[in-house]
């Protein structure tokens, strides 16, 4: 069968490829992915897939389903689409959606013979938008046992954990005063605001060594001879446990409390946007792997243990997934990158996307017709995150 599916996904290349290359070619940043979209449903849909283009407040999010039988496994398909303002598709994320969509195609085509569900979710605005975010707090990904990706890069690998990081926006409100006459009669919101970055200093001793915590002032309140009414500052804390970072967060707003009192200011903190970190499902990074094996897929690699923060954390936090790494650029390239640009078009990039095609077609192939690995899949994922609730402190 996997045979089969391979051959099938070579005689699709040419069409692959151009989609791939006409996303490049039409960058369209975070929820502006018109193009993109449309491209991707029209191939769907020529294919049988039922679609619904447009999910919840997100016109640019899709979702492509084909249900075979009734009972078996339901198996999403995730792909991102947006590029990066000024720098166009510098992350790679031309190369998924051709990736998701032909190995859906061979799957739906080949594999009669077992009772499954597919489900392709077009998910825009990854970089910066959160996109998956919104469409998790709009009940997407409910209908699905696990969820996979692709991601171009410098190794074909997996990643075992990713960053989760929260953004917050801190403000403190004062009395303003002249500086040099009335200095007594003023409450420095801007003192507020520099002693919470001090004290932000002395908690970095006593937090967990992988614990990131950064930040910057983005209001000083004024000219230097009035004592600042207001201030603010942007900070993002993060930790590679959702439970940790949560205990680090409760740290951090005592500190701003104790800013507040400190100064006789009033305090406001605003969560702008929190992405959990990934719960790895060691059993589905390994059948990845050992598809990317069986295609001699290019650079392979032992997976990332450590990785940075995205949206794709939030749906692996909630159900089972993993993303599947392909190789396309140097080993000691970087995404948001002039490498990544330049070989978005290339024969490395473009192997890459029938690479990753075959690796998830592969991967799709061993669940559909062995359901207990689903079950294996979902009963790790559940006790790996049992075990990292317990680890908040």
């Amino acid at each position: 069968m996997k045979e089969l599916l391979f051959s099938r996904i070579d005689q699709q290349q040419e069409e692959l490829v151009q989609i791939a290359d006409y996303i490049f070619d039409h960058p369209e940043i975070a929820f502006q992915e018109e193009l993109a979209s449309k491209k991707l449903t029209h191939f769907l849909e020529e294919r049988g897939f039922k679609i619904e283009l447009g999910l919840g407040s997100l016109p640019t999010a899709f979702k492509a389903v084909y249900e075979n039988g009734v009972g078996g496994p339901s198996i999403g398909l995730l792909c991102e689409y947006d590029a990066l303002e000024g720098l166009g598709h510098a992350c790679g994320h031309h190369m998924q959606g051709p990736s998701i969509i032909g190995a859906a195609a061979a799957i739906k085509e080949l594999i009669q013979d077992k009772p499954y569900k597919l489900v392709v979710y077009g998910t825009p605005a990854e970089e910066g938008g959160g996109g998956k975010i919104i469409m998790l707090k709009e009940e997407s990904f409910k209908d699905i046992d696990l969820a996979l990706m692709m991601h171009g890069g410098p190794a074909t690998q997996t990643d075992i954990k990713s960053l989760a990081a929260v953004s917050l926006k801190v403000s403190f409100k004062g009395k303003s005063a002249h500086a040099a006459l009335k200095p007594e009669m003023g409450r420095s919101a801007f003192d507020a605001l520099l002693l919470t970055f001090q004290a932000v200093e002395f908690l970095r001793e006593h937090v967990k060594e992988d614990t990131r915590m950064h930040y910057t002032v983005t209001n000083a309140g004024g000219p230097n001879n009035v004592v600042p009414e207001y201030a603010e500052g942007s900070f993002s804390l993060r930790s590679y446990n959702s439970a940790y970072l949560d205990h680090v967060v409760e740290r951090f707003e005592n500190i701003v409390k104790g800013a507040s009192l400190m100064t006789e200011t009033e305090y406001k903190i605003e969560t702008e946007k929190r992405l959990e970190s990934k719960v790895p499902v060691h059993k589905l990074n390994d059948l990845l792997m050992r598809n990317a094996d069986l295609i001699d897929a290019p650079t392979r690699k032992p997976s990332r243990e450590k990785t940075g923060s995205t949206d794709f954390g939030n749906v692996t936090y909630n159900l089972p997934g993993a993303c599947i790494r392909v190789a396309f650029v140097d080993e000691d390239a970087s995404s948001h990158s002039k490498e990544f640009v330049e070989n978005g078009k290339s024969e490395r990039g473009h192997q890459a996307i029938i690479s990753a095609t075959k690796i998830l077609a592969g991967t799709v192939c061993d669940l559909i017709h062995t359901p207990q690995m689903v079950d294996d899949i979902k009963n790790e994922f559940k006790a790996t995150k049992a075990k990292m609730a317990q680890c908040k402190n």
